[in-house]
């Protein structure tokens, strides 16, 4: 009788758990998505407000992509280490010792 008491007790638990998950995932949405005010000189402007990262020094937004990714092999991973570590101060000093 004492086990289908854990039992339902960890139950509900578990669906007081998940549903505040959901709720949370559901108000995360719905914040990332909101804009906030943009502050002008006389009014405030409603106008969303792009990340700094996505801007150039002049502050327009860039058109082209932040970062170019190539993929490469794990041969060419590790030629690209082996070179790094050859061309190493430490490695030329662990070889005159």
């Amino acid at each position: 009788m004492l086990h289908i008491a854990y039992i339902l007790a960890f139950t509900t638990i578990a669906f007081f758990a998940i549903g505040n998950l959901v709720r949370s995932l559901i108000s995360l949405s719905t914040e990332s998505q909101r804009s906030y005010p943009f502050p002008n000189r006389n009014n405030y402007v409603s106008r969303s407000i792009p990340h700094p990262e996505l801007l150039d020094n002049e502050g327009k937004l860039t058109k082209e992509p932040l970062l170019v990714m190539r993929s490469f092999t794990v041969e060419d991973a590790r030629q690209q280490l082996d070179s790094l570590y050859n061309s190493s101060p430490s490695k030329n000093f662990e070889t005159e010792e």
